[in-house]
């Protein structure tokens, strides 16, 4: 039997990081995973879909060269070959994970593991082989799936998930996709660029419906341009598919209406992957299909922690890295601050981007804040107007007496980087005057984050 201080099951974003983490602590360390290094972030999700909203960016980009004085004779998507330069990129985020656990010397272990009791699991590989590894703590980051609503089966051929949805030999003609968060609104900016007819089904009243409603106005209206047929308030009560087509019933009010396509992707959230674990040998608690931990990522049972999409929202990669540096810190007796779940930065890659971190205003307004709205438009900044991206929006929330930065909200060019920004800003506890007295270059779109907050004390310069 290997004996090791850490075993960590799953190498994502959570895993791969907590190792590294715990071998720069000293910790004997495995980490075990049954695919491929870099989990469904790196391989499946994450980043391959980057590299594909990357080739429809450049599309849309290319087909407006003549705004910026450039003549194209045609521009037209292989589609082939963008799903090829997708999957090489996840292959090398893959191969630099295995470099980074040879560098830091943790073992990796190939296979699907399963507890024996609390401190033991044994691990199958591929070929049947069998070991037995003894830890002193178990961390289980085995991730989530797509999951589907209730009665509809992800068939992979008429209907689909996000994985088949990014490695699909033909691009359909129609694609319905049901759910409009981050991925669903991902995938149907990336298809309608490249010239699907897509279908939007949500079924709360605005797509994006966790972001401000003034951030989710701007994507639909850039949506209605790209000729996106959104339906929102809208509930599926059917799906049906046969050879030739699905057909998705929905339901807005008392109106019903079929929705036909030739492929249906399902993207209305995640479970968490804990089915093949065998779990009942330990005694760990799950709550709704996650595992309940405390703010150290402590399951009910001594020895044994979680950490990402296992445990719940928020799922994303960079809460999953940071939870397992928490978590291994508190393992080698360190003293790490918990995690900040006000304070987490959520971004959507279309166009125009969205990214966002803390309250929405109607959500500062139903926890009863007082507040002080800054906004500052995109078509009013100098950098945006030259670069061709006029539409999008800046806005801040600020706690009316104090100034505590509560939300802020960005849509518009290359949002998901201005975020970081008010990250710091809402972790050092920054106020509107704060943002305003900090120089910012000129010309560039960060400015904007300067005028939003000179906004909120009506000191803004160029609005």
């Amino acid at each position: 039997m290997l004996q090791y201080d850490l075993a960590i099951i799953g190498s994502g974003p959570g895993g791969y990081v907590a190792a590294i983490r715990a071998a720069q602590l000293k910790l004997k360390t495995v980490i075990i995973e049954r695919d491929r290094l870099g989990g469904v972030c790196l391989n499946w999700g994450c980043i391959p879909t980057k590299a594909l909203l990357k080739s429809a960016e450049m599309l849309d980009e290319i087909s407006h060269a003549k705004i910026f004085g450039i003549n194209v004779a045609s521009a037209e998507a292989d589609f082939a070959a963008v799903i090829k330069r997708s999957r090489q990129v996840a292959d090398m985020n893959s191969k630099g994970v295995e470099f980074l656990m040879r560098k830091n010397k943790i073992d990796v272990v190939y296979g699907t593991a399963v507890f024996r009791d609390a401190s033991t699991l044994h691990i199958t590989d591929a070929q049947g082989q069998e070991k037995t590894i003894s830890a002193s703590n178990i961390i289980i980051a085995t991730g989530g799936r797509p999951k589907s609503i209730p009665g509809v089966t992800m068939d992979g051929e008429k209907i689909i998930s996000s994985k088949t949805a990014m490695t699909l030999t033909q691009q359909p003609a129609s694609l319905a996709i049901i759910g409009a968060g981050a991925i669903g609104v991902e995938f149907a900016y990336f298809y309608a660029t490249l010239g699907t007819k897509v279908t939007l089904i949500e079924m709360m009243d605005h797509i994006l419906p966790l972001e401000d409603d003034e951030i989710s106005s701007v994507v639909e209206r850039n949506f209605k341009r790209k000729k996106i047929t959104m339906h929102t308030s809208a509930a599926v009560t059917k799906v049906e598919a046969d050879a030739t087509e699905v057909r998705v019933y929905i339901k807005k009010g008392d109106k019903e209406e079929i929705v036909k396509a030739e492929k249906v992707l399902m993207a209305v959230g995640v479970q968490g992957n804990t089915d093949d674990l065998n779990l009942e040998k330990t005694g760990v608690t799950l709550e709704r299909g996650f595992i309940s931990v405390d703010e150290w990522y402590r399951t009910n049972i001594n020895g044994v922690y979680a950490i990402g999409d296992i445990i719940g929202p928020p799922l994303l990669a960079h809460v999953a890295s940071h939870e397992g540096i928490v978590c291994v810190e508190k393992i080698a007796g360190l003293n790490p601050h918990p995690v900040d779940y006000n304070s987490i930065p959520a971004c959507t890659y279309c166009q125009p981007q969205v990214a966002s971190i803390g309250l929405t205003e109607k959500k500062a307004k139903e926890r009863g804040y007082e507040i002080k709205i800054g906004r500052f438009p995109y078509t009013a900044s100098g950098k945006a107007r030259a670069i061709g991206a006029r539409d999008g929006l800046v806005k801040l929330i600020f706690e009316a007496k104090y100034g505590e930065l509560l939300g802020a909200h960005i849509v518009g060019a290359e949002a998901t980087e201005l975020i970081g920004e008010l990250g710091v800003a809402k972790a050092l506890e920054a106020t509107p005057e704060t943002l305003l007295q900090t120089v910012h270059a000129h010309p560039t779109l960060a400015e904007m984050i300067m005028e939003a907050s000179g906004d909120a004390v009506g000191k803004a310069i160029h609005i």
